[in-house]
């Protein structure tokens, strides 16, 4: 199990899963930058070899193995915050070891250079405030090498190993070609993992905006864009008093009796078909349908701002749902017929339960509403006293009725029959 692990680990840069982007990106440079940096201290190695005994081959050996085997340590553990600054140790101090085995900056043509790989690599791996520490200590170990230089130059001169000033210039330029190499290739390697980084992100916030967007159509599906907003943003019970408020329901005639030789689907498309092109209607008209209650379809005017004339447009709401059901046989294949009732008055609205909820309407208002329809006449709209007050300049009706309603008593009520001046025909037909 541990060697699968550690395998794992090794294929994935020392990379898990539930690693953000930014440890992603530093655990990959840290990885890349040891990498480089053993590259380098190979290249070390062929060159002194073939320097011949002048130069020993034992420092930047034993640097190559010291960060090979903390590189595996961490596949091993996984501690990367170990890793690190271990890592970085070795950058820092490994390379002034090395120039002090040799002798000082000249003669070791500038060694100490590659300890600027820590601080640099502290900006990447631990961040800009982290990195001060580091750059400090890499001025320090430099000035120390640099006092030391001074001020024992004296007893350095008969000791120290004779080095060609050719080989001093060669191994000065490798070192700043290597060096300048590791920087450029790390700076880049971030930054284009940092591009890459930001292109998922804003493909992933794309796709949140999609969904977001998804969700906020679904969400207006179920309630007014007010009320939406308001669950959006507060966690409370929302539940308005409305003083004025135009209710109306649509029920479909002998529905049960139509229903009770079909299949399934064949009920659910005639509903969705029917109570689709309803929701074209209301949604034409600027009205905020409600529900649907089996086979009966509510609609609402005065919620959410509309016009003054919102019972007017309910009136003609529920007039070209009638005609489209008595026109269009394509959306009304069974040649179904419907009752309509409408009232007008004060309701409470509210947004019911937490899971599955609903916005509902309430009081006596949607109560006669509802008792108009279910005792109305197939293909007819009634409404009650208030409604017709306010339609009655507008619209043609029959004489008025009084009806008993159960809870209510005797009530009087409306057949409204058109818009004035285009219901003759109409009143005739249905008089007779």
């Amino acid at each position: 199990m541990k060697q699968s692990t550690f395998l794992a680990a090794l294929r994935s840069g020392g990379i898990q899963p539930e690693d953000d982007a930014e440890i992603r990106l530093k655990k990959s440079l840290l990885v890349f930058a040891t990498g480089l940096v053993c590259l380098g201290s190979m290249l070390w190695v062929f060159l002194y070899g073939q320097m011949g005994p002048q130069f020993s081959v034992t420092a930047p050996l034993v640097f190559q193995l010291l960060l090979a085997g903390n590189l595996l340590l961490y596949f091993q553990t996984g501690n990367f915050n170990f890793f690190r600054y271990s890592q970085l140790a070795l950058f820092l101090f490994a390379p002034f070891a090395v120039q002090w085995s040799i002798g000082n900056f000249i003669t070791a043509s500038g060694t100490s250079l590659w300890g600027l790989l820590a601080p640099i690599g502290a900006v990447l791996f631990f961040g800009p405030r982290e990195s001060i520490a580091w750059f400090i200590a890499y001025i320090a170990m430099t000035a120390l090498s640099g006092f030391f230089d001074y001020f024992l130059a004296g007893n350095q001169a008969g000791s120290a190993v004779h080095i060609p000033v050719q080989t001093s210039v060669f191994f000065f330029a490798l070192n700043f070609a290597a060096i300048s190499s590791i920087v450029y290739l790390l700076l880049r390697y971030a930054v284009i993992e940092k591009d890459q980084t930001q292109a998922n992100l804003a493909r992933t916030h794309q796709l949140l905006q999609l969904e977001q967007e998804k969700s906020e159509r679904l969400l207006l599906n179920i309630l007014p864009g007010p009320v939406a907003e308001r669950l959006k943003q507060q966690s409370q019970t929302i539940a308005d008093g409305f003083a004025d408020v135009t209710v109306m329901f649509v029920d479909i005639v002998n529905f049960t009796r139509v229903a009770e030789g079909m299949t399934p689907q064949q009920v659910f498309s005639m509903l969705n078909g029917i109570f689709s092109s309803f929701d074209e209607l209301a949604e034409q008209f600027g009205m905020e349908k409600i529900k649907t209650i089996g086979d009966a379809y509510m609609v609402a005017g005065g919620l959410n701002n509309e016009s003054s004339n919102y019972t007017r447009a309910i009136a003609d709401l529920a007039i070209a749902m009638r005609e489209l059901l008595q026109r269009d046989f394509s959306v009304n294949a069974m040649h179904l017929d419907v009752r309509i009732g409408i009232g007008t008055g004060p309701v409470v609205a509210g947004v019911l339960g937490k899971k599955k909820f609903i916005y509902d309407l309430w009081g006596d208002t949607v109560n006669l509403a509802s008792r108009i329809t279910s005792e109305g006449v197939p293909g007819m709209i009634q409404v009650d006293e208030t409604t017709y007050q306010r339609l009655a300049e507008h619209f043609d009706f029959h004489p008025p009725q009084t009806i008993y309603l159960k809870g209510k008593g005797n009530t009087v009520v409306y057949r409204l029959l058109g818009a004035t001046g285009t219901s003759n025909g109409e009143a005739s037909a249905l008089t007779a």
